[in-house]
């Protein structure tokens, strides 16, 4: 097992290398180009999100669907991601994740517009779409579409399901000295009672439990930035600084280069965003929207609000605390960072810290098992919807009490493999995206008027 653990490793490294990098960095700067900087649309695009498209047809609203895609989002990257990122690369890595974030929201929005352009309706009258439906009927490429939704179908049990359920036991068990059986079987429950009731179940969720933990989560790093208010000019400043010149930071930053600096925070921020991916689009075809870029700036928000916030505020955070602390937390990566931080906040500051680790991971669990279930739909067909959630709901417990190095590892794996095939989509169909992006957001009036055409939808 330790060799296979090993093995997995290795190409672990590969495909999250250089390669994939390049590769998402790049279609993030080409989409940004092809969509005319669609990220200026930004604060239309939050608007959008919580106004009501009454007049169209979907499966949940436009909210819902965004709420659900940054449930699976917004997860223990934003806090653990982000803290690993800055405690190798050093305070620079924050401009690096905060970037990345900025250029993946044009990738986002053209997820979006593929999967409502080309999604289906299912036997049980659902819609369904995404990156598999994107590449079978925009580019007649099935057997990409298959290979996806392999990934996807795998994936999830490990990314979106056991390590989260993992991370929610170990953080209940050291904050509050719960059992790990014990949490399993509430996960269980709670996480069962949300799913099996589809969507619109998780949809309904999401919609409370999003706006609550990110709110809570930042107003947690708000009262940290209060205390350390007086270092907050000098962490604007440090984190410029040290993004083109890492052993500006100082201390155990000293010999960072900037290559590894620009690594783990394009890196981290991919990961958090999961733009290029292909996940969120998946849920993004089950929105109601009279046309694709509507959804598509809807969705765009989300990695706004994942990378440009909460990134952001973890990162100064994280900052402003080493400026205060540089003793304390020197020589600290990754949760134990993000603890030390944390516990500038006095008695409660674990406890927050806490919770905002088990609704981010909790929140993943359900937003996750949304893709998993659509990529068993496309390879299977709708009777493998109820089995699919019966598994899912039991793979929880198993993910709480397990260990999962190994599994986490293959699930990082595949999680990665799942870009390729995506990003095939995006740039064969980027002219279909421009297009579309030209008719409904920079023609005169057109995010006012708003079409009525809806995208075209097809039964299978």
């Amino acid at each position: 097992m330790e060799a296979f653990n090993n093995f997995v490793s290795t190409i672990n490294g590969f495909v999250w290398g250089p390669v994939m990098l390049c590769l998402l960095v790049g279609t993030h700067v080409f989409l940004t180009i092809r969509t005319g900087f669609i990220q200026r649309k930004v604060f239309r695009a939050i608007k959008l999100s919580v106004t009501p498209d009454k007049e169209a047809t979907g499966d949940v609203s436009g909210f819902g669907a965004l709420a659900t895609a940054m449930a699976a989002t917004i997860g223990t990257g934003n806090i653990v991601g982000v803290a690993t990122a800055v405690g190798i690369g050093g305070p620079g890595a924050v401009l690096w994740v905060w970037l990345t974030g900025l250029f993946g929201m044009a990738t986002k929005y053209s997820e979006a517009v593929l999967s409502i352009k080309y999604r289906v309706k299912a036997k049980d009258g659902s819609f369904i779409g995404g990156p598999m439906y994107a590449l079978e009927r925009g580019m007649g490429q099935k057997w990409l579409g298959i290979l996806f939704a392999v990934f996807t179908a795998i994936a999830c049990f490990g990314i979106g399901n056991m390590t989260q359920g993992n991370s929610i036991a170990e953080s209940v068990q050291n904050t509050f000295g719960i059992s790990k059986t014990i949490t399993g079987v509430i996960l269980t429950v709670i996480t069962g009672l949300c799913i099996l009731g589809g969507v619109q179940s998780i949809a309904k969720v999401c919609e409370k439990l999003v706006p609550f933990m990110a709110g809570f989560y930042i107003l947690g790093c708000l009262i940290i930035l209060i205390i350390n208010a007086r270092y907050i000019p000098d962490t604007f400043s440090l984190i410029l600084r040290s993004a083109f010149n890492p052993s500006a930071a100082g201390g155990g930053f000293v010999g960072v280069t900037i290559l590894t600096c620009i690594r783990y925070g394009v890196a981290r921020g991919l990961f958090t965003n999961e733009s290029g991916l292909g996940s969120a689009p998946i849920v993004d075809a089950a929105a109601a929207t009279r046309n694709p870029s509507r959804q598509g700036l809807i969705s765009m928000s989300g990695v706004f609000w994942d990378t440009i916030v909460v990134c952001l505020m973890t990162g100064l955070v994280l900052v402003s605390t080493m400026l205060r602390d540089p003793v304390g937390m020197d020589g600290l990566i990754g949760a134990e960072l993000t603890s030390a931080a944390f516990g500038t906040i006095p008695t409660v500051g674990p406890i927050v810290l806490t919770i905002g680790l088990i609704t981010f991971a909790w929140s993943t669990i359900l937003g996750w098992s949304y893709y998993g279930e659509r990529a068993w739909v496309y390879l299977c067909g709708t009777k493998s919807i109820k089995p699919f959630r019966v598994a899912w709901t039991l793979v929880v417990f198993v993910g709480c009490a397990a260990t999962l190095e190994v599994v986490w590892n293959v699930a990082d794996t595949l999680n990665a493999c799942m870009a390729f095939p995506n990003l095939i989509a995006l740039l064969g169909l980027s002219g279909v995206v421009a297009s579309e992006t030209k008719k409904y957001v920079w023609t005169e009036g057109g995010l006012d008027q708003w079409m009525e055409d809806e995208a075209p939808v097809v039964d299978k």
